[in-house]
């Protein structure tokens, strides 16, 4: 099984693990476009404005630019451990033990701007970039889609996209059995469901998290939704889109 995270915007600094080295990485298949996209930013990294301006920086973050900089040179950590935000606050995944943190490594991949996709514990540098950032000579959904499309498709096992809808256009999951978007909502006491925004990041760091504290072993849509049930958390399917996977509703 796969599971597929959004990144974050923000990223925690430091780290004492080498160098990014791309053979270290999962899905070693991706390393010829992460080095271009590695080379391009460094190098619009090395004028601050445009750099900033490309990025959507405010003054208080120039700091990011000079992490670009240093992309080929600074300490790692890994992917787990690199993001921040409200999904991975959720997650929490420094105060797991060793047998989840091993096991997200083997299930939970991250959809970077950057690198494609990153196994949980892939040891990357702090960076800055968003999949709506304007890297001169490329276009990110373009220069990713395919790719990360094809490598998606070619996993025969259960996919579960928890990415935003923005990150699963740059690189799509197939539309199969055994291939699902999940839609976190809320239910209104009329039973009606709307989309959640800091609840659905929220929500998803928890699922994330609990699926690493117990490492089901899930074959199927269905296995999926009754682990689900039997963590507390409530999963419905939402609506059936032609030629788009299965979408699943996380009521939180």
């Amino acid at each position: 099984m796969l599971f597929l995270l959004p990144p974050s915007e923000t990223k925690r600094a430091g780290g004492v693990g080498a160098p990014l080295d791309l053979s270290k990485l999962s899905f070693t298949e991706l390393s010829p476009l992460r080095n271009e996209l590695a080379d391009r930013l460094v190098a619009l990294s090395a004028d601050e404005p445009a750099a900033m301006r490309a990025l959507k920086l405010g003054p208080r973050l120039a700091g990011e630019v000079e992490h670009n900089l240093a992309l080929r040179t600074s300490p790692t950590m890994p992917a787990l451990d690199r993001f921040t935000g409200v999904l991975f606050d959720a997650l929490d995944a420094g105060t797991l033990d060793a047998d989840a943190r091993a096991f997200g490594g083997e299930t939970v991949v991250v959809h970077s701007a950057l690198f494609g996709l990153v196994g949980a514990m892939d040891p990357i540098p702090a960076y800055r970039l968003s999949h709506d950032s304007r890297v001169p000579g490329v276009v990110l959904k373009r220069f990713w889609r395919e790719a990360i499309a094809q490598r998606i498709a070619s996993y025969d096992g259960l996919v579960v996209d928890l990415r935003s809808e923005a990150y699963a256009e740059i690189g799509p999951a197939p539309a199969r059995d055994g291939s699902v978007f999940v839609r976190v909502v809320a239910v209104d006491d009329g039973g009606r469901r709307r989309a959640l925004n800091h609840f659905n990041k929220q929500a998803k760091g928890r699922f994330t998290r609990r699926l690493l504290e117990t490492r089901p072993d899930l074959a199927t849509v269905e296995d999926l939704v009754n682990w689900a049930g039997a963590e507390g958390f409530a999963m419905a399917f939402g609506a059936a889109n032609a030629g788009a996977p299965i979408e699943l509703d996380l009521v939180a």
